[in-house]
C-alpha cells in the first residue's frame, strides 16, 4: 500500500507555523513528513525561508511517531558534507530514528549565496558523489579523512551517532542522477510521476527500495481561489528541473514564469474542492511505481483547513 506524506514547505510558512502544521499532520494520520531546505523562496509572493534544520529539531521534539525527511538538502556548497552529516545524525537521535536524509544536487537559487559560483550539472553530480561518501563514512562514528577532487575532510568524527544511522535518499531527474542513486541511495526521490525514473532506478540496483514522490495540489472550497493561489505562488513549478536548478533568484523565477496563465496552472495542478482530482494526481505517482507520495498543499495560510479536510476526506479516500 502506498504511504502518503505531508510536505512542510519552508518557502510558504514561518518556523512556528511549520511546527504547528507538523503536529497537526501527524494527528491527521499522514505516514511521513518531508521538509524543504531553501535559503530563498522561488517567488517573492511565497514570502518565507526559515532554516530547515532548526525547524526539524523542533518538529522532532513536537511529534511522536511520524517519519521525517529532508526533501531535499544539497550537501555540496551552502553546507559542507561534514556539517550535513552532523546535522542529520543529530536529528536522527532527536527523532528516535524517524529521520531519513534526502539529498540532491541543488539549485542555484539557494547555493549561490556563499559566493562560490554555480558549477554545471555534471560537476554538481561529482560533488554529490563525494559528499555522500563522506556522509556515509561519518555515520559510522569513526574518524574520517577524505581527499577528493572537490572536498577534503581532516580527521572528522561524529561523537553522537545512532547505532542505526539515517537512511539516505537521492533525488533523481535523469541518467546521471539515477546512476548515482543506484550506487548510494537507500531510497529514490523524484518530483515527476515518470516510470522511466523508477525503472531506471531498478536497473542500477534500486529494486525493492522505496521511491518517494511529491505532488503539489491547491485544495480550497473555492476552485477560483485555489487557482489564483496556485498561480500566484506555484507557477514556477512547470519550468522543469533543468531550468529551475539554474535560476539565481526570485526575480529570475518571476521572469521565467511571467507568461504562465491561470488556465495552464489549472490544467497542471489539481485546484479546488474536487476530491477525485486530488486523488488522481496522487495516483499518477502510484501508477509510475512510487511507494511513497508527499502532498504539497499550496498556500501557507491554508494549512490548518487543508489538514482538517485531509483527515476527514483525502486520507480515507486514499486508504480505500
Amino acid at each position: 500500500m502506498t504511504r502518503v506524506g505531508y510536505t512542510l514547505m519552508c518557502e510558504q510558512s514561518g518556523p512556528r507555523e511549520l511546527v504547528r502544521d507538523a503536529v497537526r499532520a501527524e494527528r491527521a494520520g499522514f505516514d511521513f513528513e518531508v521538509i524543504s531546505d531553501h535559503y530563498s523562496p522561488w517567488l517573492a509572493s511565497q514570502g518565507h525561508a526559515p532554516n530547515a534544520w532548526a525547524t526539524l529539531g523542533a518538529v522532532a521534539q513536537a511529534t511522536e511517531s511520524v517519519e521525517l525527511m529532508t526533501y531535499v538538502t544539497c550537501p555540496i556548497m551552502r553546507y559542507h558534507p561534514a556539517v550535513v552529516a552532523q546535522q542529520a545524525a543529530t536529528i536522527g537521535l532527536l527523532s528516535d530514528g524517524r529521520f531519513s536524509l534526502g539529498l540532491g544536487a541543488g539549485e542555484n537559487l539557494n547555493e549561490h549565496v556563499v559566493g562560490a559560483g554555480w558549477p554545471p550539472a555534471n560537476v554538481r553530480h561529482e560533488m554529490l558523489d563525494e559528499a555522500i561518501m563522506i556522509i556515509r563514512s561519518l555515520f559510522t562514528g569513526e574518524y574520517v579523512n577524505f581527499a577528493g577532487r572537490h572536498f577534503r575532510v581532516d580527521s572528522a568524527k561524529l561523537w553522537d551517532v545512532a547505532a542505526t544511522p539515517p537512511r539516505i535518499g537521492v533525488a533523481v531527474s535523469g541518467p546521471q542522477s539515477i546512476e548515482l542513486a543506484g550506487r548510494h541511495a537507500d531510497l529514490m526521490i523524484a518530483v515527476e510521476p515518470d516510470d522511466q525514473l523508477t525503472s531506471g532506478f531498478d536497473a542500477v540496483g534500486g529494486t525493492g527500495k522505496p521511491r518517494v514522490g511529491q505532488v503539489p495540489i491547491s485544495w480550497d472550497p473555492s476552485r477560483d481561489a485555489a487557482i489564483d493561489r496556485a498561480h500566484d505562488q506555484f507557477r514556477w513549478f512547470g519550468g522543469g528541473w533543468k531550468v529551475n536548478a539554474e535560476l539565481p533568484g526570485t526575480a529570475g523565477f518571476a521572469a521565467a514564469s511571467q507568461y504562465v496563465t491561470k488556465d495552464v496552472i489549472a490544467d497542471s495542478i489539481p485546484c479546488g474542492p474536487d476530491l477525485d482530482a486530488h486523488v488522481a494526481a496522487i495516483r499518477e505517482f502510484v501508477d509510475a511505481g512510487f511507494t511513497d507520495v508527499a502532498v504539497v498543499q499550496i498556500g501557507g495560510d491554508t494549512q490548518p483547513e487543508f489538514l482538517d479536510w485531509a483527515e476527514k476526506e483525502l486520507l480515507p479516500a486514499l486508504a480505500s
